[in-house]
């Protein structure tokens, strides 16, 4: 799988392996129900076609020509000091093959401004949580405003 740039003729199938990912990951956190609905929302073409338009962020896939194994979708703030890494999904069947690492290495590289890089992650999704410890992730010293549930979310950052 080789890491490029997302465009429009890509997003049918970002769905898709976003919503497989997402069930296979969450549906035992949050139920199959809650994850349709968040599917819906958070993964839906419009909602995806917003972030290929967004100023200063990168929308990314890997793929091997025939399939995508993976995306990721990440934006710097105003100032371009700190990027918010919003998603990293790779298939599960592809998970473990290094596609998520080339994804966030990636990431690093498309914001040279940047001094660090922020995420949250579920507390829950022990899996994600290994991942980004593993490549220098730590617990952010302040909480980000707005987190969804922050009793059940981990703030996590690496400074660049």
């Amino acid at each position: 799988m080789f890491v490029r740039t997302a465009g429009e003729r890509d997003l049918e199938r970002v769905c898709a392996l976003l919503s497989e990912t997402w069930h296979a990951t969450y549906d035992a956190i949050h139920g199959v129900e809650r994850g349709n609905e968040i599917t819906a929302e958070w993964h839906s073409l419009a909602s995806l076609k917003s972030r290929l338009v967004r100023p200063a962020s990168e929308f990314l896939v890997a793929d091997d020509g025939k399939m995508l194994g993976g995306m990721a979708y990440a934006a710097a703030s105003n100032d371009g000091k700190t990027v918010t890494l919003y998603q990293l999904y790779v298939l599960p069947a592809f998970q473990g093959r290094g596609i998520g690492s080339a994804l966030l290495q990636e990431v690093e590289l498309s914001f040279p401004e940047a001094g660090r890089i922020r995420l949250e992650v579920e507390a829950e999704n022990t899996r994600a949580v290994d991942f980004y410890g593993q490549r220098g992730f730590l617990p952010a010293l302040e909480q980000v405003q707005g987190a969804a549930s922050p009793e059940h979310v981990l703030v996590l950052e690496k400074l660049l």
